[in-house]
């Protein structure tokens, strides 16, 4: 079953472009190991928010996700660009009209 992980990630004011500059950096890793997508955006009404939208083969594949030596690296990089301040949601996904 696909599972979502949808969020916003607050930036440190002024470093919003920097944050997503670090989340859009290639990475075949996710990919090899159930990331389907991951989809970075912003909305200039909120200029020190940015939103992230993955959708992943399952939920284990997200939490083992976090475990590679690659995604604690990336994690740690971006660290000082955050504020603390986080918000989102997670869900399985039952469907879709634009698959089977």
């Amino acid at each position: 079953m696909t599972f979502a992980n949808v969020g916003t990630l607050g930036a440190v004011s002024g470093k919003r472009d920097e944050l997503v500059e670090h989340l859009t950096q290639r990475s075949e890793t996710l990919r090899q190991i159930g990331c389907l997508a991951y989809e970075v955006g912003v909305n200039d009404d909120d200029p020190d928010t940015v939103f992230v939208v993955e959708l992943w083969d399952s939920a284990e594949a997200h939490r083992s996700s976090l475990a590679l030596p690659e995604v604690q690296a990336s994690i740690a990089a971006a660290r000082p660009l955050l504020s603390g301040t986080f918000g989102g949601f997670r869900f399985n996904v039952v469907g879709s009209p634009l698959r089977d």
